[in-house]
């Protein structure tokens, strides 16, 4: 995943670099709306002006601590590595070209790598991008175009295909293709940035707040410009009061900005605006013009690397064993808020620790369970089968058990397409296609597809459809890093928010290696997460059993915890011929899901936590269970709407 064994050619660099934009430095004046009027005459100007460098608006940006390889745009398109060497040797010429701004001869060029492989998306992106830096915007347009028909999973070609459109003023047409992009990569703030500003300037002012409010709620080191966007949105609709807030996050946020100073000027003649309306004037505000650009840097040499991967292997050990430690005895926050009278912070404390679902008309816990008999799934126990022990005692009494094996499923599969996984990928393609069928059986089961690299891609939202799913793994081609545990904190915040008209099952399966070099989650957050939304997560490690790299290992140790601390299974095939099996013995543990409600002994609503035991036997056979380990005992109000299975 973050490992490179091989020397890169340079022609894989430079598609990696192209799909990273940073195949020009050329500014793009990217056109602005119009000043918004105060009263009678007053326009706020400084809000509504700024020209902004294109290679602002790429994924991940030009992160000049990263590699090329290390970049979220290592997503390269399957098309893209079938092209045939005279292909490849064009697009290498008008790359170089590009590089040194001879966009002519970049056009020449890539046309003859186009012509000689029609389905070239890298190079139909950089012609583009040739045709931008031309000012030829409609044929930058058309290229674009192209990228996105021949593989539409790409989330840079809607990216590209955005700032075209903005240069031709087709706001409403560059605020969809930016939407497009960031559905698909749904955790990468540059694109989100890249939202808020075609929605601004599609005048679509609610989806600024919005999107301001999305990226806010996440780490967002790089795209605090939102906050821009977002003051003036705010002034656009008359509230200078927000928009002044907005400014205030972003001087808080960044303020070693090389535009921190255009801010504070703003934010004064705001502040200043405010009280001439106050005072029943309306003088012109002064304008200010400014520039925001993206420095550029160069990429560290990959021989750099080692020293930051052994660094990454000792921030995984230590994210592994904060995830193992026992949990804390008492949930003070929990124990604080277990009041009965108060729902709503009975509501609130459930969705931050989550825990089993404990009804508020009687202190009831609701548990999730699988049982298998030498890794095939037992679809017949009863209450007789089966022992529950919640902090270290026997339930006063059981109050329901079912099979949960016919509930509708939301199932989530998160792929690891990044660079380590290049020669067997085609396997595991092929054994996830196999497994979904098998499993997505009812119209009412639902799947949703989730790629990770650097970025988290969302290739396939909800469907019952196994050929939309198949066809959307199948789009994917491997390359890049990892951002897992990201993958897997937004796969399972989509699971738990989708909303249910009845129970539902809701589970998550990871086929990776386990290994991380891009997340801003950590695994503990990820686990906390999982157990909040009683999500169930099981892993696939794609490990092969003769690499015993310290990182190689880390990554089976941490897939293992996620899995065992959730009320998942973890499983490691050894080899990439062995993950079809693990993945039908998966198949057999889905099938055999169970629901058991209790009423605990001695139970209080104090915060402690409580641990659970469940075991099972069948005709003499003690059955292997998987369940989650316990819960906080705060007084969770559980949510219908939720699809919370019980």
């Amino acid at each position: 995943m973050r490992r490179l064994p091989f020397a890169p050619t340079f022609f894989l660099v430079s598609l990696l670099i192209v799909l990273c934009g940073s195949a020009t430095g050329q500014i793009l004046n990217i056109p602005t709306a119009a000043g918004n009027r105060f009263g009678s005459s007053v326009a706020l100007g400084p809000l509504q002006t700024a020209e902004m460098d294109f290679n602002f608006f790429t994924i991940n940006n030009q992160n000049p601590a990263l590699s090329p390889l290390q970049t979220p745009s290592g997503s390269i398109s399957k098309f893209d590595l079938k092209a045939p060497g005279k292909a490849r040797r064009e697009f290498e010429k008008g790359y170089l070209l590009l590089q040194r701004k001879d966009q002519r001869g970049a056009v020449d060029h890539l046309k003859l790598a186009i012509a000689a492989y029609p389905n070239f998306v890298a190079a139909h992106n950089t012609l583009g991008t040739a045709y931008l830096n031309l000012g030829s915007n409609a044929e930058a347009r058309d290229e674009f175009a192209s990228a996105v028909k021949i593989d539409d999973h790409l989330p840079n070609s809607y990216l590209n295909l955005g700032c075209a459109e903005l240069a031709l003023k087709e706001y409403p047409a560059a605020e969809e293709a930016f939407r497009k992009a960031s559905a698909i990569a749904p955790l990468d703030p540059q694109l989100q940035l890249a939202l808020a500003y075609g929605e601004f300037e599609n005048k679509d002012y609610p989806a600024v707040i919005s999107t301001e409010r999305e990226v806010h709620a996440r780490k967002h080191q790089s795209a605090t410009l939102v906050h821009f966007f977002a003051a003036a949105a705010w002034e656009a609709q008359n509230n200078l009061t927000s928009a002044q807030d907005e400014l205030r996050s972003l001087l808080k946020e960044d303020p070693k900005s090389a535009s921190a100073g255009q801010f504070k000027e703003i934010l004064n003649s705001l502040k200043e605006e405010e009280r001439r309306r106050a005072q029943g004037q309306f003088d012109p505000v002064v304008k200010v013009t400014y520039s925001i650009g993206v420095p550029n840097g160069p990429s560290p040499e990959i021989a750099g690397r080692m020293a930051q991967l052994a660094f990454q292997d000792m921030e995984e050990k230590e994210q592994i064993e904060e995830a193992e430690v026992e949990p804390e005895a008492v949930c003070h926050e929990c124990a604080a808020a277990a009041i009965p009278e108060v729902d709503d912070a009975r509501s609130e404390i459930a969705r931050r620790f989550g825990g089993a679902v404990i009804r508020s008309s009687v202190d009831e816990v609701s548990i999730l369970f699988a049982a298998t008999d030498h890794g095939k799934s037992v679809v017949n126990l009863t209450t007789a089968d089966i022992g529950v022990r919640d902090d270290g005692k026997s339930p006063n009494a059981i109050l329901n058990f079912r099979n949960e094996s016919q509930l509708p499923l939301r199932l989530g599969l998160v792929i690891d397409i990044s660079n380590s996984v290049v020669d067997r990928f085609k396997f595991e393609q092929a054994a996830a296609i196999k497994f979904l069928d098998k499993v997505v059986t009812d119209t009412n089961d639902l799947a949703f597809v989730e790629a990770v690299n650097n970025s988290v891609l969302m290739v396939q939202d909800f469907t019952s459809d196994r050929e939309q799913t198949a066809h959307a793994i199948n789009q994917l081609a491997a390359g890049g890093g990892t951002a897992l545990w990201d993958a897997v904190n937004y796969a399972t915040q989509k699971l738990a928010s989708r909303a249910e008209t009845q129970p539902v099952a809701r589970m998550l399966v990871v086929i990776s290696d386990g290994e991380d070099n891009s997340s801003s989650a950590t695994l503990k957050e990820v686990i906390a997460t999982a157990l909040r939304s009683e999500v169930a997560i099981y892993t696939v490690s794609t490990r092969d059993l003769t690499n015993e790299e310290e990182s190689a290992v880390l990554g089976d140790r941490a897939l293992k915890t996620i899995s065992d601390l959730t009320g998942g299974a973890s499983y490691v095939p050894g080899a990439v011929s062995h993950l079809s099996r693990s993945l039908s013995q998966l198949q057999e543990v889905i099938r055999s899901r169970y629901l058991v409600s209790y009423k605990p002994a001695e139970f209080e609503r104090n915060g402690r936590y409580r641990p659970i035991d469940i075991t099972a036997e069948k005709d003499g056979h003690k059955l292997r269970i998987y369940a989650r380990r316990g819960y906080y005992a705060s007084s969770a109000q559980p949510n219908r709407a939720s699809g919370v299975s019980r």
